[in-house]
């Protein structure tokens, strides 16, 4: 087998399990070896490192699949790796039909994404080496999950990197464009031809169900309590309002809820089925928009859920702006005239703001840029808490490392005059597991805070 030789000085990243090997780690190369197949990772001194399939045209040169030495990637070894897979996502996502059953590196198989989406399975090809094996991957899936189709959305820029075409379409069996899995006892309806990546982002799954404690306990501050009252000669305890009328309404508790950034809806309806008493779903994209009411819909809690098709920044910062005009009114000393309508329409505000904004870091050189995208979404998002209410809120750009954003958001605190107190702090789901040593696959940060403003403390 061909061997990649490495630079004597270079960083031992390979030795602390870092799967990647760039071009500038290579020293020499023996033999011959083919564009996308495999070779042999040799120290400086002749000794055996890893394996990995081998790509000139790529910065990333060698990607590593064993510490061992492997003949080929054939149907017999993707199958192997696909029941380790398998193994995993039953033991820790028992419940659900709908999960990442392959994660890269992570599960050894660097540059292949497979998403499980009940019977159907959606997978991406993302380097030469990956998709030389399109074959043998495709064999190995109907082998150990036997799934009824297999599509493929290697629709992405990243194989323009590793000279490939960007690709899509069906590669075994019946592939519907819709299908309905299930989520923490969620009811989602998955656009696999036409949703963003492979149509839904398992990678919040254990996020979406932390916000339950922050969905129900708001009745008080409407003047709602539990009384206990008789009626056809039996006492119970009912929810009565201020008047002392008894509130029929079931979800009299619940919080009002903003999820900004929608997709599919799926905060949305993790909010609804936890009691949450009004949403507003908001998405740039109709088609967006579009996907989240079916999901709604689907689920029973239209009634419940308003939509709105707006850039997320301009609606916040109206909103903002809109509030500042009532505040503006109602202070004693300054002299407005009423009679004119407000300027800026908005003005709401919500006990839990949800931010879950798709990527604004790809590159490094975009991280500057990318923190003053989410200063400005978490600044108007938690002027737009209620007091004592919470931001949930998250960034998936690995560039924007997990102590940048938290600097951030205490930099849009301190100008919001807000303070923040840290609930909770998360990362990727468990079908998301993460190789210690492998930076870039720490990139979702997920963070659930209460907002307070300053001058009420």
């Amino acid at each position: 087998m061909p061997s990649v030789i490495l630079d004597r000085s270079r960083k031992k990243r390979l030795e602390q399990g870092h799967p990647w090997i760039f071009k500038s780690e290579i020293a020499s190369v023996e033999g011959e070896p083919a564009a996308g197949g495999l070779v042999q990772v040799l120290n400086h001194q002749g000794r055996f490192l890893a394996a990995g399939y081998y790509n000139p045209a790529s910065q990333i040169t060698v990607r590593v699949v064993s510490y061992e030495p492997v003949e080929q990637m054939d149907q017999a070894f993707f199958a192997e790796r696909f029941r380790q897979c398998l193994s995993h996502r039953e033991r820790f996502v028992q419940e659900e039909n709908a999960y990442r059953l392959v994660y890269g590196e992570a599960d050894f198989l660097p540059g292949l994404i497979v998403d499980r989406f009940a019977d159907v399975l959606v997978i991406q090809l993302l380097t030469l080496g990956m998709d030389r094996c399109r074959d043998e991957i495709v064999s190995a899936l109907v082998e150990v999950v036997n799934p009824t189709g297999i599509y493929e959305r290697s629709d992405v820029s990243v194989r323009e990197l590793e000279g490939l075409e960007q690709r899509k379409g069906p590669l075994y069996g019946d592939c519907p464009r819709h299908v309905t899995v299930t989520e923490n006892g969620l009811k989602i309806k998955v656009d696999i031809v036409e949703g963003q990546k492979t149509g839904y982002f398992f990678d919040q799954r254990e996020n979406r169900a932390s916000i339950k404690p922050l969905m129900t306990g708001w009745g008080k501050r409407s003047g709602i309590t539990l009384q206990e009252i008789e009626a056809d000669g039996q006492k119970k305890r009912v929810p009565v309002n201020k008047s002392g009328k008894e509130v029929t309404f079931p979800f009299w508790d619940g919080a009002t809820v903003l999820e900004c950034f929608s997709h599919t809806g799926s905060f949305t309806l993790h909010a609804c089925q936890y009691g949450a008493k009004k949403v507003t779903c908001l998405d740039i994209s109709q088609h967006a928009i579009d996907s989240a009411r079916e999901n709604v819909e689907l689920n029973g809690f239209q009634e419940r859920v308003e939509f709105v098709v707006d850039d997320a920044f301009a609606y916040l910062r109206n909103q903002v702006k809109g509030l500042e005009e009532r505040e503006q009114r109602a202070r004693a000393d300054q002299k407005v005239d009423t009679s004119k309508p407000l300027t800026a329409g908005g003005g709401r505000s919500w006990d839990v703001v949800i931010l879950d904004p798709p990527a604004f870091a790809k590159t490094k050189s975009a991280v500057k840029g990318a923190c003053r995208g989410y200063k400005d979404i978490n600044l108007h998002g938690m002027k737009l808490v209620n007091e004592g209410g919470y931001l949930v809120t998250a960034s998936c750009s690995y560039h924007m490392r997990p102590d940048l954003f938290l600097e951030t958001i205490q930099e849009a605190a301190q100008d919001a005059g807000k303070v923040l107190r840290l609930v909770e702090w998360r990362a990727a789901g468990k079908d998301h597991p993460q190789i210690l040593g492998v930076q870039e696959g720490h990139y979702l940060k997920f963070a659930i805070f209460e907002v307070r403003s300053k001058l009420k403390i």
